[in-house]
């Protein structure tokens, strides 16, 4: 029993460190990107650096939301399936009676044990309506997702936490200096966050973190392309 909570835990923190590795990913990429073509374009550190900071705080606020909204709803959706799982517990208790001996037959019960281990929790409505919910629709009714602020400002500040590197040169350097500084940061950011992919998936550190840098890289040579040939003929 203590080693299967022990599991739950550690899958628990498994999936938070996934979600924060794929949003610092979102963000660096796709900032790196925007500067990039920015850069191409020719235009000056001050404008590359102000385009830089809005795309790291616009796309923050953006996978925020959309977080929000995801989560709530789902949070919606759950609340609205219990609700409809009480009624039925109270208007016809017989019939989810016996989708609980079903359950319990299905778990490896025969069917007397089954029937009083339903008799049982038909008896306390509450653990019966929480047994339901968990075997029926396979909702955890304490949980229901999380809380959907939280999850709201995680994505902000993670997405935000990547989406800075590719910006920071900027501050101190300007032209080719800064494109330079740019891509060299974000290319050591982006390895570090294929090395810690790696845990995922199992592969080598040294291959997830160079097709980390390869995939973010040519995502910025894209953009760096079109914005060049945008300014030559803007010019």
């Amino acid at each position: 029993m203590v080693k299967r909570h022990k599991e739950r835990h550690r899958v628990a923190r498994i999936g938070w460190l996934r979600a924060a590795v794929l949003g610092a990913n979102d963000g660096l990429v796709s900032n790196l990107s925007l500067v990039m073509g920015v850069a191409g374009a020719a235009f000056s550190q001050q404008t590359v650096l102000v385009t830089g900071l809005a795309g790291l705080v616009a796309g923050a606020c953006s996978m925020a939301m959309g977080e929000w909204l995801s989560v709530q709803s789902s949070r919606e959706l759950y609340q609205k399936q219990i609700a409809t799982e009480a009624d039925e517990l109270a208007q016809v208790p017989d019939e989810e009676k016996e989708e609980l001996i079903l359950i319990y037959q299905s778990k490896g019960m025969d069917r007397a044990t089954a029937e009083r281990t339903a008799e049982g929790v038909m008896a306390n409505k509450e653990a019966a309506l929480d047994t339901l919910v968990r075997e029926e629709i396979g909702i955890n009714p304490k949980d229901l997702g999380g809380s959907a602020w939280s999850a709201a400002l995680s994505s902000f500040f993670v997405f935000m936490f990547g989406a800075v590197f590719p910006v920071i040169p900027f501050f101190f350097l300007g032209g080719g200096a800064a494109v330079i500084a740019s891509l060299a940061l974000s290319a050591a950011a982006l390895y570090a966050i294929g090395a810690v992919t790696s845990i995922f998936t199992g592969r080598s550190v040294a291959f997830t973190g160079l097709r980390q840098v390869g995939v973010g890289l040519a995502a910025a040579a894209i953009t760096y392309s079109l914005g060049r040939l945008l300014g030559v003929s803007i010019a």
